[in-house]
């Protein structure tokens, strides 16, 4: 883990997180760099976010230490066709309004470890 995930971040509950879907947690973990003043995020910046705080969702099955970069690929194209998100591995990533106003309600459920 880089030097670039702050120590503060919270974990949240594996049984929680593992229940909303992996676009959704993907459109959060955007946001979480967003709020730290990060606007725009690489893939590996987003890779890593991911991975940090939504480990089981994440990794490799049989390397459950490493991230997966193949499992936001697809859900990334997915993202940017729905208006969620903006911009592609080549470039960077960010959050559309219709996006960052998802995220906070994603953000809820992660807090309040409750589900529609």
């Amino acid at each position: 883990m880089s030097k670039r995930v702050p120590k503060k971040l919270f974990r949240f509950d594996e049984e929680v997180y593992t229940r909303l879907g992996i676009n959704n947690l993907i459109i959060f973990s955007l946001y979480s760099l967003k709020s730290e003043k990060r606007e725009k995020v690489s893939f590996e910046g987003l890779l890593e976010r991911c991975f940090f705080l939504f480990p089981k969702i994440f990794r490799f099955e049989k390397f459950p230490q490493w991230p997966d970069a193949r499992k936001l690929d697809r859900p990334l194209r997915l993202l940017r066709n729905k208006k969620l998100v903006k911009g592609d591995p080549s470039s960077l990533f960010s959050l559309t309004s219709k996006g960052e106003k998802k995220a906070k309600e994603i953000a809820k459920m992660l807090f309040q470890k409750k589900l529609l």
